[in-house]
């Protein structure tokens, strides 16, 4: 299973919870928005997920075939 960390920006209040609970510190703040700022240093662990008050950014879990 692949993966992969989602943002709707539309839902996005830039209140920064997801980037000071992010491990790796790949998540930023950026005109008032939350950008990734390294997707190859994102674990996927999902804290941002967990932690944002907007559910605006979540860990996309897609079965990968083969």
């Amino acid at each position: 299973m692949a993966k992969t960390l989602k943002i709707n920006t539309a839902w996005c209040k830039g209140c920064g919870i997801c980037a000071e609970f992010c491990p790796p510190k790949v998540l930023d703040i950026v005109r008032e928005k939350v950008v990734l700022k390294d997707m190859d240093k994102c674990t996927k662990c999902a804290l941002c997920e967990l932690r944002c008050p907007d559910f605006a950014i979540y860990v996309e879990t897609e079965e990968v075939a083969g």
